[in-house]
């Protein structure tokens, strides 16, 4: 009688196994789903929500990616203030001229600035002074003064 208890055992336990780990795979799989379609929406349909604007942060001329960020806005919000209260964010003593995004900044003797756009065109006014629109794409490229 002992005999057929133990591989009835054994047998409950590979299948309580099983299906533990069937669905914990499941559960894995929906989840990699949804993080896989979440980037996807991100990177190929490019949309905005309504009250949206959109923040890379890169360096020489776009050719390394630091960072991006998607953030809701109000209309007529500063992008100085949008920058630092999304990003680390240095800037001279006046707050008008940024030295480092994100801990990247100038090395002694090395000509290069923080240049931004808004839109694919460079902006007339500092950072400081830009209003953004909800949908505005801005760029901020550490490069090579010109």
């Amino acid at each position: 009688m002992n005999k057929w208890w133990l591989p009835l055992a054994i047998l409950l336990v590979v299948i309580g196994l099983m299906t533990g780990c069937g669905a914990g795979e499941e559960n894995q799989t929906e989840s990699n789903n949804g993080n896989l379609q979440t980037a996807t929406n991100e990177n190929t349909d490019g949309e905005l929500s309504e009250d949206e604007i959109r923040i890379t942060i890169s360096q020489d001329n776009g050719k390394e990616y630091i960072d991006e960020k998607e953030i809701a806005i109000e209309e007529g919000a500063i992008l100085m203030d949008v920058l630092q209260e999304n990003f680390y964010v240095e800037t001279e003593e006046d707050g008008q001229f940024i030295t480092s995004i994100e801990r990247v900044s100038a090395e002694e003797d090395e000509q290069k600035a923080w240049i931004f756009e808004v839109n694919g065109e460079k902006a007339n006014v500092g950072a400081a002074e830009y209003e953004l629109s909800p949908g505005d794409n801005v760029t901020f490229d550490y490069q090579a003064w010109e």
